[in-house]
């Protein structure tokens, strides 16, 4: 059977990687909040001509560095990021059978939802053990 993932995760291996992903999810938070609130006024500094070094340029390239950085993480682990003002991750998995995402969102204590691969948030199912 062909698969659209390499990787398929367990719950067990998904439930393991609940802290990481608060972790991974706060950093990208804080490195969001930079990037929203320094580009503007990189953006209109650079428009007017302005040299744009200094502590501003500093942060902006830190938080963007950051944010690649995690988003790499993501990406090389086959993680899939659905809303990341929410927190809310997939992880390919098989469950019956089928190739499916389990799904968790940020503040969720363990990895209970999946749904197909297509049908994402709104096609959440609880899974029965």
């Amino acid at each position: 059977m062909r698969y659209r993932f390499n990787h398929h995760y367990t719950r067990e291996e998904a439930r393991r990687l609940i802290p990481q992903l608060t972790h991974w999810l706060d950093a990208m938070d804080r490195a969001r909040h930079t990037l929203e609130r320094s580009g503007p006024r990189l953006e209109k500094m650079l428009s007017m001509g302005c040299e744009t070094g200094g502590s501003l340029t500093k942060s902006y390239l830190s938080a963007f560095l950051e944010m690649r950085s995690l988003l790499r993480e993501f990406s090389s682990r086959e993680i899939m990021i659905k809303d990341l003002e929410r927190g809310l991750v997939d992880f390919p998995s098989i469950l019956a059978g089928r190739e499916v995402f389990l799904c968790w969102e940020r503040g969720e204590p363990d990895v209970e939802h999946w749904h197909d691969l297509d049908s994402g948030y709104a096609g959440r199912e609880q899974i029965q053990e």
